[in-house]
């Protein structure tokens, strides 16, 4: 009896205070909507409408999160310049380019009117907190930067879209760089273009046979100088191009390298410990202060629902229902293409003869200083082609863009929408089928005992080819001529294996009828490991799951450690400890950040013999198996054996570590190295900045392993039908104010695994509730 008395006791306790509890009334609503917090601060909203719901949401997002907000859309309208001066005026140049703020007015008009008013009654809720903001009350960040917030737009939240488009299926660049390969050996060339490998973990579809990116003649359009060598001029404007995106999307926390950005799997119950399914979900992006997800809980007559959102969206992203749970992670399918144009002035040559480019003026506005609000204006001019607009000029040549990103009737939120509201695998799917934004590996898992997976998006047809290198924009070659079919798009629904992994890994087979499905994918590293521990746990349970979400082991980086070993290519001592070691990238271990050093050094060297392959391209697709299988051809002129290469990059390694951490080896550990980084966008400035600092604390993980530390945006796991034990926990905290007690406060929860459990039901919500305010009509 003691522990239903306890759970009585303090279910009544939270109550006290609660009968007459304090009212805020707002302009807008029209019924009372009550708002509970817990501990952490998540907001658990209850409304009697969904306008109202909506409402109330925007305005409490706003309350945590409006700096932040401003932030995202100032970003992909090209207006950061305007607060942090001359820093942010080669971004905004990039963001006008794409002409997102004009699509995104296109895009809300596209929507139907259900859609529309969800936005509406979302901005009408952030709008009221604006305007309920004085002086005093402003977040800091305006006071610092001196400025105050304009009203909120529901195009605003359409730009949210787009900046997670840019983020997670941008890849023009990749074509320049595959067409830069040109004059790399044959053999070569083959190897690196060739996406199987023995780690894969192939989803839908087989592997027929090895498929190497081959150009056909009548696709090739030459960059060179006339020595056969890449054109010193595109690689720059490539270098800068992807400097500048990298800067941008960092500042917001939606920077995900080489598009690799999360893991989800979903495990059906017959392979549970419970017999109930399994969801587990934790996208990868750059850390950031705050972070890009904010969670809440929504429930009106119509709903029920729980999760992730992006500030700034209403509705939830990822989560669940009473029903469905669902998660996603990145695919990489090629939904760009570049278009080398021809022009005469501002005309431009097409399939049909010469036509007028569409030319507009852009005026940016530009601080001199972050820190005084005086504004002069610079223009940028945009020219915009029947391919789309001109992004990048180099060598007399000049680039335009298709996307889908691009397309007003894209739409990327009426899928969440429906999502938030599906019962059933139909449902899931029919909303999915109005999915726009970047392509997602969809996991689903439902309280009937149901998992499936699909992979959706809208992915481009062309007329020839499949949009590996730029076309000539002269022709019709790289036309879309549709888009792959919902029904063709890639999925499975309760599998024969019981359980559905995905981590950006390629996940078709070579078989499969669209290989630009898969064109981008990740290394297979964290999918490898992930479906090892998943095959070899019959009995998952939430805890199990957790630690495979914190596992720390590096399959490649084992490997070499064991190559080195055995090929006794380094000191006798280190030797020793790459024998000893097993694997994990713990913080206290000096094998894994020797091992490490001596990849990236083995990388680099191989990388200068075959200009302009990168070290990265080396690393993850040569490397692992030329050392194994002692492949000359690989070696670097003038080394004779890969003993020696390694050799020598352990003496590079240890002058390294020498250099940047001194002579004491007890600091030559991977924590030196791996520490928990979220910088906020004013964290590096003089005086004012210090108040942004997050925790540097070590981290398990790296870039290869399921846990990939600091970039781990937030971590799921949820079990139909016991929605109570759902855990979720984000890295810092729901509260972008740096003074308040929930700024931070959930690190240790996401850094060690605690349990962070997100109750569901409404006895466990008002059990866990610590405020409780009422927002009223006025």
């Amino acid at each position: 009896m003691k522990g239903p008395f306890i759970a009585i006791f303090f279910l009544a306790l939270s109550s006290l205070g609660q009968n007459n509890p304090p009212e805020t009334t707002l302009q807008g609503l029209r019924d009372k909507v009550t708002v509970r917090r817990d501990t952490r601060w998540i907001p658990y909203i209850a409304a009697n409408s969904d306008s109202d719901l909506y409402f109330a949401q925007g305005y409490i997002t706003a309350s945590d999160r409006l700096w932040q907000m401003d932030l995202l859309r100032r970003v992909v309208r090209g207006e950061t310049a305007e607060i942090f001066g001359r820093q942010g005026l080669e971004e905004d140049k990039k963001w006008r380019r794409y002409g997102f703020t004009q699509i995104a007015d296109a895009t809300v008009s596209n929507y139907p009117p259900e859609m529309r008013a969800i936005l509406e009654n979302y901005a009408r809720g952030v709008n009221a907190y604006i305007g309920s903001l004085t002086d005093v009350t402003l977040p800091v960040e305006f006071k610092i930067l001196q400025y105050k917030p304009r009203n909120w737009e529901p195009a605003d939240t359409v730009l949210i879209g787009k900046l997670l488009a840019e983020a997670l299926s941008s890849t023009y660049q990749r074509d320049l760089m595959r067409e830069a390969t040109k004059e790399v050996d044959p053999q070569k060339l083959a190897v690196l273009t060739n996406p199987v490998t023995p780690y894969d973990v192939i989803l839908f579809g087989r592997d027929i046979t090895a498929v190497t990116q081959r150009r056909p003649e009548r696709e090739t359009l030459r960059h060179s100088t006339g020595d056969g060598e890449p054109s010193a001029s595109l690689n720059e404007a490539l270098e800068t191009d992807l400097a500048i995106r990298e800067r941008s999307l960092s500042r917001v926390g939606l920077y995900a390298e080489a598009l690799a950005a999360s893991n989800n799997w979903v495990i059906s119950g017959k392979r549970t410990g419970d017999g109930r399914p399994i969801l587990a979900n934790d996208p990868h992006l750059t850390p950031s202060a705050p972070g890009i997800w904010y969670i809440a809980h929504l429930s009106s007559p119509n709903l029920r629902v729980a999760g992730v959102t992006f500030p700034g969206t209403p509705g939830i992203v990822l989560g669940h229902n009473e029903n469905i749970a669902w998660g996603a992670t990145n695919v990489g399918p090629d939904v760009q293409d570049l278009y080398v144009e021809t022009f005469d002035g501002k005309r431009y040559k097409t399939p049909e003869g010469w036509a007028d480019a569409e030319v507009r003026t852009e005026r940016i506005g530009v601080r001199a200083n972050p820190l005084s609000p005086n504004i002069t204006y610079e223009t940028v001019e945009v020219t915009k082609t029947r391919n789309g607009p001109v992004i990048l000029e180099a060598d007399g040549k000049r680039y335009s863009l298709k996307w889908t990103a691009l397309d007003p009737k894209n739409n990327e939120f009426e899928a969440f929408f429906r999502l938030n509201r599906a019962k059933d695998w139909n449902d899931f799917k029919n909303a999915l089928r109005t999915y726009g934004g970047a392509t997602q590996n969809f996991i689903f898992a439902d309280v009937r005992g149901n998992i499936g997976w699909y992979a959706a998006g809208r992915i481009p047809i062309r007329r020839t080819g499949d949009g590996v290198f730029p076309y000539d924009g002269a022709t019709i070659d790289g036309d879309w001529t549709g888009m792959i079919p919902f029904e063709e798009l890639p999925n499975l629904y309760n599998p024969t294996e019981g359980f559905i992994v995905t981590a950006n890994q390629r996940i078709v087979g070579t078989g499969y009828k669209y290989q630009q499905v898969s064109r981008d994918a990740a290394p297979p590293w964290r999918a490898r490991r992930l479906y090892d521990l998943l095959k070899a746990d019959t009995k998952a349970t939430i805890v199990s799951a957790t630690a495979a979400q914190h596992d720390a082991y590096n399959i490649p980086l084992s490997m070499l450690a064991k190559d080195i070993v055995a090929l006794n290519a380094a000191s006798a001592e280190n030797i020793e400890l790459l024998r000893s070691w097993d694997g994990r990238m713990t913080p206290d271990s000096g094998a894994a950040l020797l091992v490490n050093e001596i990849r990236n050094c083995t990388a680099t060297k191989m990388a200068d013999d075959n200009r302009p392959v990168s070290a990265a391209v080396i690393r993850e697709r040569v490397l692992h198996w030329a050392i194994r299988e002692n492949s000359q051809r690989w070696l670097p002129k003038g080394v004779s054996n890969w003993g020696s290469l390694l050799r020598g990059c352990e003496t590079a390694a240890l002058g390294v570590f020498v250099s940047r951490y001194g002579s004491d080896k007890s600091k030559w550990v991977w924590g030196t190295v791996n520490e928990a980084r979220f910088n906020h966008p004013l964290t590096a400035a003089p005086l004012i900045g210090g108040q942004f600092a997050a925790p540097k604390t070590p981290l398990l993980g790296s870039g290869q392993t399921p846990n990939v530390a600091s970039a781990v945006s937030m971590r799921h796991i949820a079990s139909p039908g016991n929605w109570d034990a759902t855990r979720l926990v984000i890295p810092l905290g729901q509260s972008g104010d740096p003074k308040s007690q929930y700024y931070k406060d959930q690190f240790e929860a996401w850094r060690t695994g605690a349990p962070a459990v997100f109750p569901f039901s409404k006895a466990a919500v008002q059990l866990g509730t610590k405020s409780l305010v009422v927002l009223a009509p006025k």
